[in-house]
């Protein structure tokens, strides 16, 4: 069942960044990113009002607990600075080595506090499929901009850290409040960037009416998160990425088959083999499990 919500929290990643990305044409990079996390506080204490949970309970956690917001500005700061320099499909498969080397980290280790995941030989024919797919996303542009290839990987490193330090936040306060809280810190971040770069900026128009769907990215967000503080602990970190990164595959060429704008190129393709891999890695898992008897889900 975490697999299958794994893959659905991907496909609604997918519909997110196409809201946030709307936003960001009208208003500008670090204007949206600031209003997405306001939008997601705001969202956020309105679910913990009708559930009648308060969004900030007192915890005695370390302090880097509250630092999954504050993590992921940078992502979009990495995303915003590689875009242009490299082409967007070598940024989606640079960011999903990240997440995938990340992942592999931290479920061999258990850093961060995570489960530790011992390496299987089945994960491995995964990994082989999930490093071809990125082959196949990646291309010339790489070899022109060596600091946005490293940051487009710091971008993968950082996504993987961030959801792991909300989901030990949210072991003790909750999947609503950790969701909260990421957003919440990461607001005063977001707003100290769009003073810094105001003077650069030209005035923007907020859209509203029949526009307004496009503040609708604050509150995916919000779910997003809840849904991740719910699924790292209970999966491997390496499923997790690979997963939500094929929901986002697919559930991209759907709406793209939607709006007229659907191209078979190298992310679908990508795309295509990684799940492939996935596919076989779950099969070889599920086969395992069924001789060695009932055994903790991985």
């Amino acid at each position: 069942m975490f697999h299958l919500i794994s893959f659905l929290t991907g496909a609604l990643l997918s519909v997110m960044i196409l809201i946030n990305g709307r936003l960001t044409e009208r208003i500008g990079l670090y204007q949206a990113t600031a209003v997405i996390h306001l939008a997601g506080v705001l969202f956020s204490l309105f679910a913990s009002w009708l559930r009648k949970e308060k969004p900030l309970p007192r915890s005695r956690s370390p302090w880097w607990f509250y630092l999954g917001g504050v993590i992921g500005v940078y992502t979009a700061l990495a995303n915003n600075f590689a875009f242009g320099k490299i082409t967007l499909t070598s940024i989606v498969a640079l960011g999903l080595l990240g997440q995938t080397m990340a992942s592999l980290v931290i479920d061999t280790t258990g850093w961060l506090g995570m489960t530790r995941r011992p390496f299987r030989k089945s994960t491995l024919i995964g990994l082989v499929f999930c490093f071809a797919g990125i082959g196949i996303m990646l291309d010339h542009s790489v070899l022109e901009a060596v600091l946005a290839v490293w940051m487009s990987f710091g971008t993968g490193i950082s996504i993987v850290i961030s959801r792991s330090i909300n989901a030990r936040l949210a072991e003790r306060i909750g999947p609503l409040p950790g969701s909260f809280v990421n957003h919440l810190t990461g607001l005063p971040v977001a707003y100290a960037l769009v003073l810094l770069t105001a003077k650069n900026q030209p005035p923007v128009s907020y859209p509203g009416g029949p526009q307004s769907w496009v503040y609708l990215g604050g509150v995916l967000g919000v779910v997003a998160v809840m849904l991740f503080n719910i699924l790292v602990p209970r999966i491997s970190q390496f499923h997790l990425t690979v997963l939500s990164f094929v929901g986002q595959v697919f559930t991209g060429f759907f709406i793209d088959l939607f709006v007229g704008g659907f191209a078979a190129d190298a992310s679908f393709w990508g795309g295509l083999l990684i799940a492939a891999g996935i596919a076989l890695n779950l099969g070889l898992e599920y086969k395992a499990s069924r001789k060695a008897g009932p055994s903790p889900s991985s």
